[in-house]
């Protein structure tokens, strides 16, 4: 049968309280016996004194012994002994030539040896039980003996009133016990019934252990409502793993697999030899040998590389988290990738197609320039600068578009240092000081000076040079730019570059001024002498800085791009 608590805590409470009152009840009875019988050792010890006074000499004359033992107790047996164990008198014994050696008695063993003993046992002379005492006077043992009768253990017996004290002290213990247990296994019980249906409703008593229930309740509650809610994101985040378009896969600090989406399967399938559902591939197969690094624990918050085989492109990337768990993620970019080189190629191309008449042009003007005149000089001339202007803009069309096939397909290429952004943003203003101020355009950055990039120089300078270019050529006259920071984590400022000029009517545009030679007008750019490949030049160095870059129309009216910059 299982105890309750209640009767386990009595029962414990109980034995270790029997086991003290036995413990001080044994103790008090064998303290006082020993107390009476050293208090019959003292007057036993009393009666070998006189004896050995009475007998001054060793002349073996023991008559007047006769006359001290009447004032003895009647039943007292006296005994001398030589130091050999010889019986010289004894007076409850006649023959004394029928007494064997008593060197060997325990009582004149530890008198020849501390010059007293004791000891109870039954005499062999006559069968009687005796209480001995012994003790040694120079060339013999006085031995004074009481017989071990009831009156004698009578008078050892320890006193039982202490006992019968200590006793009715347990009792009333005990019931003080049950009283306490009974209160601790209310609030107990009352605890467990709460652990078995946390749904009802509990008043617990108003102690300690009540006030600890009432917490525990109520810590239940809070984390049963925190649960909930978890479980609701998590199952939210789950649909939107299993939903997305990437194959995701996440590890525990020790590389364990802990959730995957069934496109990380498949495309972990495409990509190792041996088809199979075990995420843990990832950690074996050649294929990933440069995910190896990250995987096994550098400091690296971030990875990114690409995998090409069976034809296809697949980006791969880890993220490490705070607690040391990591993700992975799969991507099949084989269209992008395809897209990017068609867009990359068209630009080489164009790039190579101009060169060539670039060339022409210019040898054409020279030529003009150098023929005697034959044609009006201030037309001859306004057509020369017309056509060098023309060459000139041709040129930078070819820069800019080298410049971003160079960061596509060559990043390597391009050094990193410490830039700080205030001082690239004062270089510009200075730079671009007249054409700001033929458009009454006011630049403010609200940027402090210890804020840094690692990152490269030109390339910084070019995002933050493409989108001033961008707000003198289309925004306006008497416009505001305004630069700032308006967020901050571990690894990116968040930038905010507005103007508060014309802005761009039809929105549908928004999502494309990013792309090589996109014009909202066709005849915009032409007009104003740009290539069209400036804002394509920002997204491509904010990229190249792990960045991303939006652009979005103003409430109060004007263009406002938000972009990233990895710190």
């Amino acid at each position: 049968m299982k105890l309750s608590y209640k009767q386990r805590l009595f029962l414990y409470f109980s034995i270790i309280f029997a086991v003290f009152t036995g413990g001080v009840v044994a103790f008090e009875q064998s303290r006082e016996k020993r107390f009476k019988t050293e208090a019959l050792e003292e007057k036993l010890d009393a009666y070998a004194e006189i004896v050995n006074a009475a007998l001054p000499g060793s002349d073996g004359n023991y008559q007047r012994l006769d006359s001290l033992i009447r004032v003895f107790p009647q039943n007292m047996r006296l005994s001398l002994i030589d130091l050999q164990g010889n019986v010289l008198f004894d007076n409850s014994i006649t023959d004394l030539s029928t007494l064997e050696n008593h060197a060997l008695r325990p009582e004149i063993i530890r008198a020849s040896e501390s010059g007293t003993g004791t000891n109870i046992r039954t005499s062999s002379s006559n069968n009687r039980e005796y209480l001995y005492y012994a003790g040694k006077f120079g060339n013999r043992y006085i031995r004074v003996a009481l017989p071990y009768d009831i009156q004698t253990q009578r008078f050892l017996k320890p006193d039982n009133a202490f006992m019968y004290f200590i006793i009715a002290l347990f009792v009333v213990m005990l019931l003080l016990m049950n009283v306490i247990a009974d209160r601790f296994g209310k609030s107990i019980r009352q605890l467990r019934d709460f652990a078995v249906n946390a749904d009802r409703e509990f008043h617990f008593p108003d102690d300690e252990l009540g006030e600890i229930g009432m917490k525990i309740t109520e810590n239940y509650r809070l984390l049963k409502e925190s649960k909930k809610e978890t479980d609701s994101e998590r199952e939210k985040l789950l649909q939107h793993v299993h939903s997305s378009e990437e194959g995701l896969c996440f590890f525990s600090a020790d590389r364990k697999v802990e959730f995957y989406n069934g496109l990380f399967i498949q495309y972990l399938n495409m990509l190792t030899d041996e088809p199979g559902s075990e995420p843990s591939v990832l950690f074996a197969d050649d294929v990933f040998k440069g995910l190896y690094p990250f995987i096994l624990g550098n400091r690296e918050s971030y990875f990114e590389t690409q995998i090409k085989k069976q034809g296809k492109t697949f980006s791969l990337r880890g993220n490490r988290f705070d607690d040391g768990s990591f993700e992975i993620i799969l991507n099949d970019i084989t269209k992008q990738e395809m897209t990017r080189q068609l867009k990359q190629e068209m630009t080489g191309n164009i790039a190579h197609e101009l060169r060539t008449p670039v060339t022409s042009i210019r040898g054409y003007l020279e030529t003009i320039l150098e023929q005697p005149p034959g044609l009006e000089e201030e037309k001859k001339n306004h057509f020369i600068t017309q056509a060098y202007n023309q060459t000139i803009a041709l040129s930078e069309l070819i820069r800019d578009t080298s410049l971003i096939t160079k960061m596509e397909e060559a990043p390597q290429s391009f050094k990193t240092d410490t830039v700080h952004i205030a001082q690239i943003l004062e270089t510009l203003k200075s730079e671009l000081a007249i054409p700001l101020q033929m458009k009454n355009i006011d630049m403010q950055w609200s940027i402090a000076q210890n804020v840094k990039i690692k990152g490269n120089t030109n390339l910084l300078y070019s995002i933050f040079r493409n989108l001033t270019d961008n707000t003198i050529h289309y925004a306006g006259e008497n416009v505001k730019i305004r630069i700032s920071i308006y967020n901050e984590d571990r690894n990116f400022y968040y930038f905010s570059f507005y103007d508060t000029g014309a802005g761009i009517p039809d929105e549908n545009h928004l999502t494309r001024i990013f792309e090589r030679f996109y014009r909202i007008n066709e005849g915009r750019t032409r007009d104003t002498g740009g290539s069209g490949l400036g804002l394509s030049i920002v997204k491509n160095a904010i990229a190249f800085h792990k960045g991303t870059v939006t652009a979005k129309n103003r409430k109060g009216g004007g263009l406002e791009f938000l972009f990233t910059l990895h710190k």
